[in-house]
């Protein structure tokens, strides 16, 4: 994505979930992103995707369960179009969460592995998958329920804490104290 992008004055902090295909990504980060709403953060989501022709907003899709959250922009990212929902109207992942919503406090990406300078946390349920924070930079956690002896790790289920961290380590200040 090299095209030129309109000058914005900040960019939002990105953070990404990565994972292998059915590994509990998007369960994850709607645990997440709930819990950042209900801190009083505006909070935009990028996801990437391999498919074609996808319609957004169907019941029990991605699109509809962040829509169901109530974030305040939605983007999907696939080979053949880029899906943008966002409120009031007004790449690399960087520049497309600064372009997309330069208005939101936080900006979580789904996939993205390979993207520089964005911290991931890599969730992982399938044993017998390569660990990505072995294979792709940026990974500052993993999310599992899977024994794991080195580096950062949060169980499946502690996703106020995986919310903590990332507040945490982006150097976010709570807007709601819970």
């Amino acid at each position: 994505m090299s095209s030129p992008l309109p000058e914005q004055s900040s960019s939002p902090p990105v953070f990404s979930f990565i994972g292998w295909h059915n590994s509990g990504k998007t369960t994850l980060v709607c645990k997440v992103l709930t819990h950042l709403k209900k801190r009083g953060y505006t909070v935009g989501i990028i996801k990437s995707t391999k498919e074609r022709g996808i319609l957004i907003d169907q019941p029990s899709t991605d699109t509809a369960l962040y829509r169901a959250i109530g974030v305040d922009g939605i983007a999907l990212s696939a080979p053949d179009q880029l899906i943008v929902q966002r409120r009031p109207p007004n790449m690399e992942l960087r520049a497309l969460a600064q372009w997309l919503f330069p208005e939101v406090d936080v900006v979580v990406a789904e996939g993205f592995k390979h993207s520089v300078d964005v911290p991931k946390i890599e969730v992982r349920r399938d044993p017998d998958s390569p660990l990505l924070r072995d294979r792709v930079s940026g990974v500052v956690a993993v999310a599992t329920d899977l024994p794991l002896s080195e580096g950062l790790c949060f169980r499946l289920d502690q996703s106020r804490e995986i919310t903590a961290f990332i507040e945490l380590h982006l150097g976010l200040r709570g807007k709601v104290d819970l």
